[in-house]
Formats: C-alpha cells, structure tokens, sequence
C-alpha cells in the first residue's frame, strides 16, 4: 500500500508539471498563428488531457471491464464538470467568450443526450448495447465537431499579437510533447495505484469507474484547467473541460465501442441525468448575473454538489 500511494504522489507531480508545459507550449502556438486560446483548449489541449480515458477504455473494452469504460467516461464528465470547473472557478471567476456559452455547452449536453438514447436502445432492442454502428455515429459526430471548430478558426481569428516575446517553434512543439507526455505517464501512473489500492479494499468496478479512475484519468484536466486559471488564462480552462467532454463520448467511446460493443448498466443512466443536469445549471449560471461569467459561489455550488452525489454513490 506504500508503493502505491507514493507511485499516485509521483503522478500528481508528473501531471501538474506536464499541464504547466502543455498551457505554455498551446498558448504561445495559439498566438504565434494567430488563433484562439479556445480553439486550442478545445482541440489540442482536450485531446492532450483526454488520453488518458483513450488509453484505459481501450484497455478495458478489450479485456471486456465495460462497467470500467462507461464509469471511466460520465464519471470523468461529471468530475470534469462540477469539480474541475467548480476549482477552477474557486481560483478565479471564469468569463468565456459568448460562443462557449451558446454553442459548445450546449454541444456538450447534445454529446450526452445522444450517448443516453444509443446505449439504452429506445424502441429498438431490449438489449442495452453501444454497438459498432453506434460507435460510427459518435464518430461521425465527432468529425463534425471538429469541421466546426475548424470553421470558427476561420471565422473568428483571435488578434495578432507581436512574436517578438513568443518562444521558437522547436521550444513550442518541445513543451507541448514534453507536456503530452507527462500528462499520460502522470495519468497512467495515478490511475494504475489507484485501482491496486482499490483492488486491495475490494470496491467493485462501477464504483472504482465512477471515483477512482474517473478522477485519476481527469487530473489532466484538472492539473491544465488549474494552472490556466491561475495565468488567468480563461478560454483554455474553460474550453479544455468542455471540449474534453465531447472528446470523451464522442471520440474515445467511438473507438471503444467499434472495437468491441459494450454493454450499458442501466443504472448508469442516474449519472447521465447528473451530468445533463450540470450542463444545464452550468448554462443557467453563465446567463445569469454578469454574463458568460461563473462567479466564485457557483463553483463553490458545483462542487457542493459532487461531494453529496459521491457520497451517496460509496454508500450505495
């Protein structure tokens, strides 16, 4: 037990480093080509911090752990969700620009609504599957989500700013590989002793999916959504969390189901209506009051929230 708690020590830093490496590296590419910090947190960093739900669902949807892939993916969401932003916003009151507000979280409850209808297989089977033809949908989805993205890189360029204090190309790419790569040992790290420890305390896998893992494979996003709060750079704390979510249905419960059809507990469905109802209440707070801001008590409401939903959860 040792070991293992100073092997998820050793991740902790390996992620919060690797984030710090990742920001850097994103922010300066987005300004050096003169594009959006939230075009870059919503591609590069979300699917930089998105790896490691790919690398554990791939693992366990061969080895047939489905419990472990769909815990992995709507507890990263709602971990994503309501902690992440809920401690990004503690740090410092999030404004986003007004697309984030009218489009990607809405896509984001879309992504959720869609997995929900597909896995539980409304009028069309008995039988609660996510098949190979559900992972093409979610792909094909996930393709138009990135022509959209492209579109808005087109149609909203961010300002131009001056290069002069914009670090080289090799150093760019060299902090954002180098972040990439801490962020996946880091992850991978952190969640290998958590589920050991688990394992040890005898936790079942939908559990060990919805906590441990789910929070292992999002310290990621916490650690960049974290350290970008802290630069007060808004647009990437922001748009890492969103876009991470629409990458993890989307994308890596795409590949997972192609790989092999997974079948859905259906009591996982009362953590789906959670995390619709977080992306909900996210677009309330982010209409109400000064807009497209979430002010420091409604983060403080969202992780409220999680702590009572997870403490319910453990004790079944």
């Amino acid at each position: 037990m040792v070991l293992q708690i100073g092997l998820l020590i050793l991740g902790f830093m390996v992620l919060i480093k690797g984030a710090d490496w990742l920001v850097s590296g994103a922010s300066s590419l987005a300004q050096k080509h003169n594009v959006s910090d939230l075009a870059i947190g919503l591609t590069v960093v979300a699917f930089g911090t998105s790896a490691p739900e790919l690398v554990v669902n791939v693992f366990s949807a061969f080895r047939g752990h489905e419990a472990i892939v769909f815990g992995n993916i709507i507890g990263s969401n709602n971990f994503n969700l309501f902690v992440i932003l809920g401690i990004a916003g503690l740090i410092t009151p999030l404004v986003v620009q007004s697309s984030t507000v009218r489009r990607e979280i809405p896509l984001s409850l879309i992504a959720m609504i869609l997995l929900f209808l597909l896995a539980n297989n409304f009028f069309l089977s008995e039988t609660r599957i996510l098949s190979r033809i559900d992972g093409l949908i979610l792909l094909a989805m996930f393709g138009f989500f990135l022509y959209y993205v492209y579109s808005q890189l087109k149609s909203d360029p961010a300002e131009k700013v001056s290069e002069h204090h914009l670090p080289g190309h090799v150093r760019i790419w060299g902090l954002i590989i180098l972040g990439l790569g801490g962020l996946i040992l880091g992850g991978r790290l952190v969640v290998t002793s958590a589920i050991e420890m688990a394992t040890m305390l005898g936790v079942s896998e939908k559990i060990i999916g919805l906590t441990i893992i789910a929070a292992g494979t999002s310290m990621p996003e916490l650690a960049t959504s974290v350290v970008a709060a802290f630069k007060k750079n808004n647009d990437i704390a922001v748009g890492n969390i969103i876009g991470s979510n629409i990458f993890n249905i989307f994308l890596i419960l795409g590949v997972s189901s192609l790989m092999k059809p997974l079948g859905f507990d259906p009591s996982f469905n009362t953590d789906l209506y959670l995390l619709a109802l977080g992306t909900i209440v996210l677009l309330v707070f982010m209409f109400t009051g000064k807009k497209k801001k979430l002010d420091r008590w409604e983060a403080a409401l969202l992780l409220a929230v999680y702590i009572v939903y997870t403490v319910k959860l453990v004790a079944g």
